[in-house]
């Protein structure tokens, strides 16, 4: 079988989505359109730019990058990414409609929504089966992560949602709390299927761990993995941790970049917790397990909104795969995740007095209490999270859609 695989971001960027395609190629023709790599630093990766790496082949696929404006920090230059990646994806699409035929079509949909439109175009052109898997709601996450309120503005992207969902012929969603979301667009009840999130293979398997990486603050240690943005809620996560007391000996130990880092760095320098939090920026996948294994708790947090209820961010299979107990400051889909499996503590979004007040007492507890949470989640994540299942699933759905 001939497979296009559509996503704005891809290898050697970090998505699902590249688990999907190689293992696609192992059996199936795959050609991947997309990007060239520039998420989350805001600018071309090393060797990729627009005059080299436009087509390359990894693992035996055939990726084809399209030119886009780098993401940089700055909402024009956000807006100049996406438009520029609609623009020319629906170019590509074109070419290989003239050119080449594909049996599938299957779209990794993050943000933003219109990065399936090209998808959905081949569909119509060539008549193949189109699945779409929506990690990212739009235009909830427009208004969510960048505050817009525009009625035009929204109108303009839910168009582009109601076009995937009803060209789709099968709707993939990571978080069961998006069905109702969808179908408020239309009845597409019967196309909706749950496929959550997986974690990376390093999480699951042996590791090096010789790997060069920066001295670590002694004491009790939480960490946090992951973009730095407006979801996070950052600022109710430095209140929590300049009301814990210095003699529990609590260390923050935050990795990973986005467009509120350097407002992260500035607003620790401001209350003075240097000494509390280590900033470590950007690393790749493979150092997290090294990571994750120094610490006693990992944290995840999401601001209180509509959204992010809805929604479980994908490092919480990470950290349940990791086998360590699980912090988190988040309400909804994530929050009940957490609870169901028993591997944690959960309080709600933007609650740092109880956040605060919660790590004081996890640090009283004994060693076996933490461990215990933290194998709670393995099992769960090993009942209902893995890849292998996560394949199966997909492999069912592209035999069915293809035998029509």
């Amino acid at each position: 079988m001939r497979i296009l695989f559509i996503s704005q971001y891809f290898y050697p960027e970090n998505f699902r989505g590249n688990d999907i395609v190689f293992e696609f190629a192992k059996r199936h023709d795959v050609t991947v359109l997309t990007a060239i790599p520039n998420y989350p630093i805001g600018k071309f990766y090393n060797g990729y730019g627009l005059f080299s790496k436009r087509h390359e082949t990894i693992n035996g696929v055939n990726v084809y990058r399209v030119p886009v404006f780098p993401r940089r920090h700055g909402s024009i230059s956000l807006s100049l990414n996406y438009i520029s990646f609609l623009i020319f994806s629906v170019l590509y699409v074109l070419v290989f409609y003239i050119k080449r035929r594909y049996d599938l079509v299957f779209v990794q949909q993050l943000s933003p929504v219109t990065m399936s439109f090209c998808g959905v175009l081949y569909k119509k052109l060539v008549k193949v089966p189109l699945i779409v898997w929506v990690l990212d709601l739009w235009p909830e996450s427009l208004i969510a992560a960048a505050g817009v309120n525009n009625k035009y503005v929204l109108n303009f992207f839910r168009y582009f949602a109601l076009l995937q969902y009803k060209y789709a012929d099968k709707i993939m969603i990571s978080s069961k709390e998006f069905q109702s979301s969808i179908e408020s667009l239309g009845n597409f009840h019967d196309k909706i299927m749950y496929l959550p999130q997986w974690a990376e293979d390093v999480f699951t398997g042996n590791n090096e761990r010789n790997l060069e990486t920066p001295t670590l603050h002694n004491g009790f240690r939480i960490g946090f993995a992951g973009s730095i943005g407006e979801a996070q809620g950052f600022e109710f996560l430095i209140k929590a941790i300049d009301l814990v007391p210095e003699n529990f000996q609590v260390k923050w130990v935050i990795i990973g970049a986005g467009r509120k880092f350097l407002w992260l760095s500035n607003l620790v320098k401001d209350y003075n917790l240097e000494y509390k939090v280590q900033l470590l920026g950007h690393y790749p996948v493979s150092f997290m397990p090294f990571f994750f294994e120094k610490m006693n708790l990992l944290f995840v947090s999401l601001t209180d909104d509509l959204l992010f209820n809805i929604t479980a961010p994908a490092k919480i299979q990470a950290y349940m795969a990791s086998g360590k107990p699980i912090l988190a400051m988040i309400n909804g889909e994530g929050a009940r995740l957490i609870t169901d499996a028993d591997c944690g503590w959960v309080v709600n979004a933007g609650d740092y007095t109880a956040l605060a007040e919660t790590v004081v007492m996890i640090t009283k507890l004994p060693k076996e209490i933490l461990d215990q949470k933290g194998l709670n989640g393995r099992r769960y994540y090993d009942k209902f999270f893995t890849k292998a299942s996560g394949f199966a699933a997909i492999d069912k759905v592209i035999e069915l859609l293809t035998k029509k």
